[in-house]
């Protein structure tokens, strides 16, 4: 396989990687941080514009890295927001349960 192929497909899955793991320290400790936060969706800009690159230059390395990181890091953003609403908002607060007991 030449290096031109070998190069995009490497870091391309180096990316992919490394965004689950992202995704697995976020699910493992409940994040709520406002700048994991901006990090996702900066990222989400980022991956937006790198596929838009990718359709133009008809890259498809690029393009499977750019699309993949958009849902993952979309998903991580959706994540985020709902530890947050979660943390502010409890579904049932500790003065209701004293009510009942």
């Amino acid at each position: 396989m030449p290096n031109n192929i070998i190069i995009p497909y490497s870091a391309t899955a180096i990316s992919v990687i490394a965004r689950f793991i992202f995704m697995y320290l976020l699910y493992t400790k409940k994040s709520t941080n406002d700048l994991s936060l901006l990090f996702c969706i900066m990222n989400i800009t980022s991956s937006t514009l790198w596929i838009q690159y990718s359709i133009e230059i008809s890259d498809f390395p690029i393009l499977i890295r750019g699309s993949s990181d958009l849902l993952l890091f979309s998903l991580s953003s959706l994540y985020i927001i709902s530890n947050k609403l979660r943390e502010h908002h409890p579904i049932l607060p500790e003065h209701i349960i004293a009510t009942y007991n």
